[in-house]
This record gives structure tokens, sequence and C-alpha cells, in this order.
């Protein structure tokens, strides 16, 4: 009964593992606005991103100028002032700015059923292409108007289950992971033979490390597949990879750890016993291997 109690709590922990990481992803990264905003910061410098940003200003811009014949010149020259701008300190600043301001909206959009889609406001980005055009002495700059332009990053009527799964992520919280890591010790102190037991924990823990891992790629493939058709698919990627970015890096150390502490416990048992075998001593009860046929 220990041992068979101890495999059902090795193997739950293999499950509880991805939904540990994602609690926490949840909680400190999206639910926190300096975690999102940190998330967010890298996006600044994708190219991607910046073309995306720069066709919404510019479609924006020349909706309110009429430059007669010069009209497909001056929307060149917006186009390549947002780019050029977008290679600045200030471009990454004002991109943090915005960012901060939309988090409160993400977080409702992400929790709330009445919640509205979420944009970014690049009034702060307009405002600075205008003044750099203003200074270089650009024709109808002084016409650039400097309102709410928004670029929408979260569909808020295409959540759906997702915001219920989020929710309940970020309820759990840190608790989840706390509740695993109980589950584990518990299972490896029922155990009668220890050292098989870590082995199953670290192989329980890599098998998390790829669930997690494929749990990524499947949102993201349904995440851009219920894209609407004017959203910039490669803008849209790069966003959800930078959020996504940290349930990443989790999923290749639990698969790096999780291996590692298989390969230890098994290890280790047969090189003490080789040990032992060429008199160097005892090998301690709780380490050693049951061997064949006993």
């Amino acid at each position: 009964m220990r041992s068979f109690l101890s495999a059902v709590l090795i193997a739950l922990v293999a499950v509880l593992t991805p939904l540990s990481a994602l609690a926490v992803w949840a909680d400190r990264d999206i639910g926190d606005t300096d975690g999102y905003v940190a998330a967010m910061a890298p996006l600044a410098s994708d190219p991607a991103v910046q073309n995306a940003v720069a066709v919404r200003i510019t479609d924006e811009v020349m909706q309110k100028i009429d430059a007669g014949p010069f009209q497909e010149g001056v929307q060149q020259l917006v186009h390549e002032a947002v780019i050029s701008f977008a290679g600045t300190e200030a471009y990454k600043t004002a991109w943090n700015t915005v960012n901060r301001a939309a988090h409160t909206a993400v977080e409702d959009s992400l929790t709330s059923d009445s919640a509205d889609s979420v944009g970014i406001d690049l009034a702060p980005v307009i405002e600075q292409v205008k003044r750099q055009l203003s200074d270089e002495g650009i024709p109808f700059a002084d016409q650039i108007p400097v309102g709410n332009t928004r670029i929408t990053v979260l569909e808020a009527d295409r959540l759906g289950e997702a915001r219920e799964v989020f929710d309940g992520l970020q309820i759990a919280g840190v608790w989840l992971p706390v509740a695993t890591l109980l589950l584990a010790v518990t299972g490896v102190l029922l155990a009668l033979h220890r050292p098989r037991a870590l082995t199953g924990l670290g192989l329980a823990l890599a098998a998390g490390g790829l669930l997690l891992r494929g749990s990524v790629a499947v949102g993201r493939g349904l995440a851009l597949d219920d894209l609407p058709p004017d959203v910039d698919r490669p803008a849209a990627g790069a966003v959800f990879d930078a959020l996504t970015s940290p349930l990443r890096t989790t999923s290749w150390w639990l698969l790096g750890a999780g291996l590692a502490l298989a390969a230890g416990a098994w290890l280790l048992p047969h090189a003490l016993s080789r040990v032992a075998a060429a008199g160097a001593g005892p090998v301690p009860k709780a380490l050693r291997s049951p061997l064949p046929g006993r």
C-alpha cells in the first residue's frame, strides 16, 4: 500500500507541476504590473511589433492629412519616421509607459466577462514622431493629430473558457506549487525504496516540463488561429512569445533538473554497491538497490 500511494503521489506531481508553473506565471508575471511590463519590454525592439506600430500610426495619421499629390510621399515619411524612432531609447521608454497604463485593462479582460478588448494607446509615440518630423522641417508635420490611436493586443470577446482557466490559476497562486512540493516529499518518504522513488520523481518533473512546453505550443497555435483577419499575426505571435517566455524557460529547467535527479538517484546506489563490493565498506540500507530475485 505504501508503494502504491507513493507511486500515485509521484504521478500527481507530473500533472501538477505544469499547472503550478502556470499558476505562478498568471499571478507573478501577468497579474503583477511590473512583471507584465518587464515581459512586454523586449517587444520594443522586435521588428514585427515595430512594423505593426508603424503601420497603425501611419494609417491613422494619413486619414487626417490631405497632402494632395504628395500624399504617398508623406505616408512614406511618416512610416520611416516611426521606424526610425522605434530604435531610440525614448521609444522604449514610451513603450513601457503605454504598457504599464494598459496592464489594468489586460488583467480586467482576463478575469471579467464584462471587460472590453484591450489596446495600447500609441499617442505618446505619435507625439514624439510629430516632434521629430517638425524638427526636420517636414511639410504637413504640424497637421499630424495626437489623439487616441490604439493597437489591439487582446480581444476580450474571444477569450471564452481561457478566462475561467486564467482566473482559477491566479486564485491558486503560490499555493499550488506548495501543494505539489508537499506531495513530492510525501511520495518519496512513503516509498520503501527511496532511490527508486527519487528516480520516479525526477522523471515526473521531466514529464511535467514536457507537458508545460507542449501546453504553451498548443496555446500559441489556438491563440493565433483565433485572431481577426485585420490583426498582424507576426506581431501577435511576438507578443504571445514574450508573455510566455518565463513558461518556456521553466519547462526547460524542469526537464533538465528532472532528468538530472532521475539519473543521480539511479546511478548513486549502483556506484555505492560497486564501492562496497570492492571492500570500501557496507552500503547504507536506505540507499541499497534491491538485487534481482530478492
